[in-house]
């Protein structure tokens, strides 16, 4: 584990806030030269606590109008099992996030669709016809609300 002071934290939060700031407008920030702000970056970066960055997309903007959060419980269980489905649903480009979760389910699945027809075609084709799946809860997103700032 990386020791951090409030530099580094307060450098966490700038590009938390906006990625694209570069190291010379963060160090007039943070009263540091351009080289010593890219040196903590850097720091930071190897040591694997910025683990990349990303862009934010629109998906409604986009043509994607509906978010779905399915919940997958496999009708058989083992290691092969979980490869076999985890292998197989990130390659569906609809599904946005995969996560293994303890509970009622055994994969929590974020999928993004054009509109709900879209949705059906992507679940009855590609998902449905996953290895070991058993069953399927869909809950269409509504809203969502971010939390402001970083970790």
């Amino acid at each position: 584990m990386i020791e951090l002071d409030e530099i580094d934290r307060g450098l966490l939060r700038a590009l938390s806030e906006d990625a694209t700031r570069n190291a010379g407008a963060l160090g007039r920030a943070f009263g540091l030269s351009q080289p010593a702000t890219w040196r903590r970056i850097k720091r930071l970066q190897d040591s694997g606590v910025i683990a990349g960055r990303r862009l934010d997309l629109d998906a409604e903007k986009l043509g994607f109008g509906v978010t779905v959060f399915l919940g997958v419980k496999l009708a058989t269980k083992g290691q092969i099992s979980l490869e076999d489905f985890e292998r197989a649903v990130t390659a569906i480009p609809e599904v946005q996030t995969v996560e293994h979760v303890l509970g009622m389910y055994d994969y929590r699945l974020r999928v993004t669709a054009r509109d709900i027809p879209d949705f059906e075609r992507v679940l009855r084709r590609r998902i449905m016809t996953l290895p070991g799946v058993g069953n399927v809860d869909a809950n269409v997103l509504l809203s969502e609300e971010r939390r402001p700032g970083p970790l």
